[in-house]
């Protein structure tokens, strides 16, 4: 299967296919656009993303190890004067020959995000959060003049 490399001449959206092939393993996949890039998602999790032609995979403290050791680096930008550092980790070069080179890779970023979710899922909502679902509420019972 012969692979399409990330080249300026060409299309972004080709390789952001190419990268959905790779993560297929683990369920359907899709890219949407965002940021000037691609979003990747699996069962609705955002596993990766693509930036400047470059695949990165959701990571977490957990499997940091794993990504420092394959030579992966952070996705990093720059954002209000500061750098700042995503928890997306690019793709070792061998994982984008081929889908099963990549399936290893692609389970350790859904377990990265799913296990992101759980940790959001159970923080505290904030006072204002928790409030908005009653002030709407209290809105549309009212009485109705007229």
């Amino acid at each position: 299967m012969a692979r399409p490399h990330a080249h300026p001449t060409r299309p972004q959206d080709e390789f952001a296919q190419w990268c959905v092939e790779l993560l297929q393993t683990l369920g359907p996949c899709t890219a949407r656009r965002m940021f000037g890039g691609h979003g990747l998602f699996l069962d609705g999790l955002m596993v990766g993303l693509i930036a400047d032609e470059r695949l990165y995979l959701k990571a977490d403290a957990q499997a940091r190890a794993a990504w420092q050791a394959a030579g992966s680096e952070p996705f990093v930008y720059e954002g209000g004067g500061r750098r700042v550092e995503m928890s997306y980790w690019s793709a070792p070069p061998e994982a984008m020959d081929g889908p099963a080179q990549m399936a290893p890779w692609a389970r350790l970023a859904l377990e990265a995000a799913l296990r992101s979710r759980a940790q959001a899922a159970s923080r505290p909502r904030t006072r204002a959060a928790a409030s908005a679902p009653k002030a709407k509420a209290a809105q549309t019972s009212r009485p109705r003049r007229g």
